[in-house]
């Protein structure tokens, strides 16, 4: 073979090489953009993936958000406002002051996830739509959370105002009662004397008119009694006075229908009230001994 054509060979050998090479090292970078373009694609998904699940996370919280267990975040229904108002009302503002430590909790993670999401420069039309509904979600939960709040406020000034009521229509029913037990008390009390002629006499409660030279004189209650000689009796309580006597009558203006009086065995007497009611239309009762 001649010189030149061997030269010819081996320059066309050099170059097929130089050529190989350079496809060699295209192909390797392609390998590489492809390696990385895959992986970028799987790390695009993975943070894709969990971002759905953050968002689903969030929204689960928001659903479970309630006033109190098995109860919807919801006002209405008269057996839940009493609940609300009533002696537990400081359970409901617990619960109320929960549900806004989670609704901000909730808020803040929502603002993690968006400053993510912009910091990766993720642009999603569908992340974009979930975020914005868990936005309104979270702002539908505040405004029920206020009302709620603002109906306890209500219901507890109300409970408040019919306490108050309450006390006051107690205070009035006692002071009626009281006004009521002092007026049949009033009306049920006799007051009662017993004495000889001459106890009577100087006590001041009865008078002597009448008779000729100190006999057959008329003994009969004194105008104006001594009220310190005089014995209280309540006759809806007591129907009885006993005394030390054998003999004994009754000068004053009771009717006699209305009571009897009874001689015991042991030598006292008993004045016994027949009719309350009768007997006491005259309040004073002198009862002479002897």
């Amino acid at each position: 073979m001649k010189k030149p054509v061997q030269i010819a060979l081996i320059v066309a050998v050099v170059a097929l090489a130089g050529v190989a090479a350079v496809f060699f090292s295209k192909y390797q970078t392609s390998q590489q953009q492809l390696a990385r373009t895959t992986a970028s694609e799987s790390e695009v998904q993975d943070r894709y993936g969990r971002t759905i699940a953050a968002i689903a996370e969030i929204q689960d919280s928001l659903n479970a958000l309630s006033l109190e267990e098995g109860t919807p975040l919801t006002p209405g229904g008269v057996d839940a406002e009493r609940r609300m108002g009533g002696p537990n009302s400081q359970e409901s503002l617990d619960r109320i002051a929960l549900l806004r430590q989670s609704i901000e909790k909730n808020k803040e993670r929502i603002r993690i996830l968006e400053d993510d999401l912009e910091d990766r420069g993720v642009k999603v039309a569908s992340l974009e739509r979930l975020i914005a509904n868990l936005k309104r979600s979270v702002s539908d939960k505040e405004q029920l959370v206020a009302m709620l709040s603002g109906r306890v406020d209500s219901l507890q000034t109300e409970v408040g105002g019919l306490t108050v009521a309450v006390a006051e229509k107690t205070d009035t029913l006692r002071t009626r009662e009281v006004q009521l037990e002092e007026s049949r008390r009033d009306n049920a009390t006799v007051f009662y004397v017993v004495g000889t002629k001459d106890e009577l006499e100087d006590r001041g409660v009865i008078l002597s008119s009448g008779g000729v030279l100190g006999m057959g004189k008329t003994v009969v209650p004194a105008p104006t009694p001594n009220g310190a000689a005089f014995t209280a009796i309540d006759t809806d309580q007591q129907d009885v006075i006993r005394f030390q006597a054998e003999k004994a009558r009754v000068i004053s203006a009771q009717p006699a229908s209305s009571y009897q009086l009874v001689t015991m065995p042991d030598g006292q007497t008993e004045l016994r009230i027949l009719s309350p009611i009768d007997f006491r239309k005259v309040k004073q009762v002198v009862i002479l001994t002897g």
